[in-house]
């Protein structure tokens, strides 16, 4: 084997290893690159460097940031009085693409699965609690999927936010059982947002009517 063919190998061995990318397709992104020019694959390097080297997590919210804080939580317009819980950063991402949503997010980093060892501990949960009682926060919008790990991790939110004042709801069920926030089109992003019920009997409407 050349020099060449072993450095070709590694690429595609190393594009087997994402999710949902097998030999075959590995295969093929690696002789896609042979065929551009070098400018377009260098730049694609570059990014994928620059994901590597200069991305973090927001210290607020834990989302995807350049900085310390994501440019959410930095954004003095948003309204910090209610704080939507998601599992993952392209939830957010995906529920932010609607434009309805104006509040502040809080992500997990996951959702709670005892089967695969994803306990209460691998979750931000204490983060979130400490934000719920020291930020002022009046809702708290659980926006996990809705499949039964979802389930799961929201009554776990629930729980942990019981013995605070917050509101909590759930999004409204216009996103089918067992589908992935991230695939979800707009309309069904936003129909969900503006129908949430609340989990504690109260709706957020009344809270902040309340004196």
């Amino acid at each position: 084997m050349s020099e060449g063919d072993g450095v070709l190998k590694q690429l595609v061995e190393q594009f087997a290893r994402l999710p949902g990318i097998g030999m075959k397709s590995a295969e093929r992104l690696a002789y896609h690159l042979l065929k551009v020019p070098g400018e377009e694959a260098l730049t694609l390097a570059e990014a994928i460097r620059r994901v590597a080297e200069d991305l973090r997590r927001c210290d607020n919210c834990f989302n995807i940031s350049e900085e310390i804080l994501c440019d959410i939580c930095s954004d003095d317009s948003r309204d910090r009085s209610v704080v939507c819980v998601v599992e993952q950063p392209k939830d957010l991402q995906a529920l932010e693409s609607s434009g309805v949503f104006r509040g502040l997010y809080h992500v997990l980093g996951g959702s709670f699965s005892p089967l695969e060892e994803r306990g209460p501990d691998s979750l931000a949960l204490d983060r979130l609690r400490e934000r719920v009682e020291k930020e002022g926060v009046v809702e708290v919008i659980l926006a996990t999927n809705p499949d039964f790990e979802g389930d799961g991790t929201a009554l776990l939110v629930q729980e942990r936010l019981a013995t605070t004042d917050a509101i909590v709801s759930r999004l409204a069920r216009g996103i089918p059982s067992g589908g992935q926030i991230e695939y979800m089109n707009q309309s069904i992003l936003r129909d969900a947002l503006e129908g949430r019920s609340s989990l504690k009997g109260d709706t957020a409407d009344d809270a902040r009517r309340a004196p």
